[in-house]
């Protein structure tokens, strides 16, 4: 039986020997929203090594606030991967449903129209949060330890990952959507979250390359 409330208390060679077995979750969706937790706590990493430091004293406030705000994230990412558990389940048990009379085909349809928006809507939500992410990241490149610069990279790079793995999760669902408009408007907001997500973060790991072959 798979413990959905404990899936983000997994050691990591659990959580890697769950993804390669037979049960539906964790799957790419609950990778996608370890991927984003991993970037948020390098960028947290960059934090604790910076603040208190006086050659960074100027910028001791704000860096006191993004690690506030990363930590909100980090926490929230993976109760993600909980929550990319709850979604898939249910709609992946609605597959299953009788559809040998008309009633039966009407109710199958209807369920799965709404489990179908709700499993689109919730890596739709993380790409959100992962594009505010970017931009505490794109400071901390900045104002960050030198130090640890490579890390602020390696954290927008997991971001991109991220993004581009939910809109996968958010494609699957939509593609199977009855609603078509709906489908579409939830296609091209995740395309537009993919694509900022990869302007920014290549731009990240751009200016961190730059200063560390300077």
């Amino acid at each position: 039986m798979i413990d959905v409330e404990n899936l983000d208390k997994l050691s990591l060679n659990d959580f890697a020997e769950r993804l390669a077995g037979k049960d539906p979750v964790p799957g790419g969706g609950g990778v996608s929203a370890y991927a984003a937790a991993l970037g948020a706590a390098l960028g947290s990493m960059v934090c604790a090594l910076t603040t208190g430091k006086k050659k960074y004293a100027a910028t001791q406030d704000e860096l006191e606030k993004i690690i506030e705000k990363l930590e909100k994230y980090r926490e929230r990412f993976l109760h993600g991967i909980k929550e990319d558990a709850k979604s898939f389940l249910p709609l992946a048990k609605a597959y299953s449903l009788p559809e040998e009379t008309d009633e039966e085909r009407a109710h199958k349809i209807k369920v799965m129209e709404e489990l179908l928006l709700e499993a689109a809507q919730t890596p739709l939500s993380l790409m959100c949060d992962i594009s505010e992410m970017l931009v505490l990241l794109e400071r901390l490149s900045e104002i960050g330890s030198r130090l640890a610069l490579s890390d602020v990279g390696v954290g927008a790079a997991m971001c991109r990952a991220a993004m581009e793995s939910a809109s996968l999760n958010v494609f699957i669902n939509t593609k199977y959507m009855k609603n078509r408009t709906k489908a579409e408007e939830l296609n091209e907001e995740a395309n537009e979250l993919v694509s900022t997500a990869a302007v920014l973060s290549e731009d990240i790991i751009a200016g961190v390359r730059e200063q560390l072959i300077d």
